[in-house]
């Protein structure tokens, strides 16, 4: 049957989906790569700070500092694998030629920018119910427990979140002409605000011109919004921090979609 005789609906429902198939089949067939290393890093983040330094620091923000830093850890976790996962699957597409095939079908690059997004909010999504897992047992072994304050606002910062960086890594991937761009972002940019965002300490222990500049970070407010949602404290305001993920979701589908449409980094 051709694309003609059948609806439009339908033909973007088939692309989306296949999109998202093949992003799962990715995660799923080199999960050495995709899922098992971010269990690993949040082991030692939480034998070295959680366990030995976190003995010395004591209570943070009224918690102990095992259970405060592990949302802003589940969160770095999803953060770097949301983007991680579309900026090295489209460059991977350009780099190897096979971009074309999807540019040319009878698909709205609004569907495609979607079917990346949530190909990176799946990964993201699995990551961070990886470093779930380990960081329970983690405070479990401690004699503590984490309960969940607000389960739709845990729910939805991560989402929110790791389609914020979903996004982002598709626009990187977009401008990147060689794989020294795909890394330069992640090693400059994204690691730096990551920690700077409160992962690892309130900023309530900053000078007050250091916590101004803090607020500027955008993934302080994420990762904060998410804290609240287990703890029930925060550093910063909640509903701020979900319109500034909201704005960032918006405005990046938006950017991401148009520069497909202008052909952006895709018809060079």
């Amino acid at each position: 049957m051709s694309t003609q005789a059948l609806p439009l609906s339908t033909i973007r429902a088939v692309g989306f989906r296949t999109i998202l198939i093949r992003e799962y089949g990715r995660i799923i067939r080199i999960w050495g790569q995709t899922l098992v290393p971010s269990a690993v890093t949040t082991t030692l983040y939480f034998v070295i700070f959680g366990s030995l330094v976190g003995r010395r620091i004591g209570a943070m923000g009224g918690f102990d500092y095992i259970a405060y830093i592990a949302p802003g850890l589940i969160m770095m976790s999803v953060i770097t694998n949301s983007y991680g996962n579309v900026v090295s699957s489209f460059f991977g597409a350009k780099f190897g030629k096979h971009i074309e095939e999807l540019l040319v079908s009878p698909l709205p690059n609004w569907v495609i920018v979607a079917g990346y997004m949530c190909g990176g909010l799946m990964r993201g999504i699995m990551v961070g119910m990886v470093v779930t897992l380990v960081a329970l047992i983690f405070i479990w072994l401690h004699s503590h427990h984490l309960e969940v304050q607000h389960i739709a606002i845990v729910l939805s910062a991560v989402l929110l979140t790791s389609a914020v960086f979903s996004l982002a890594g598709l626009i990187n991937a977009i401008f990147a002409k060689n794989f020294d761009q795909v890394n330069w972002i992640p090693s400059f940019v994204l690691t730096p605000l990551t920690y700077f965002g409160g992962v690892f300490y309130s900023v309530d222990l900053l000078p007050g011109w250091a916590q101004k500049i803090s607020m500027v970070n955008p993934i302080l407010h994420m990762v904060n919004a998410f804290r609240y949602g287990f703890l029930g404290t925060s550093d910063v305001s909640v509903p701020g921090a979900f319109a500034i993920m909201i704005v960032c979701v918006v405005g990046m589908f938006t950017a991401a979609v148009m520069l497909l449409n202008r052909g952006s980094g895709t018809r060079d």
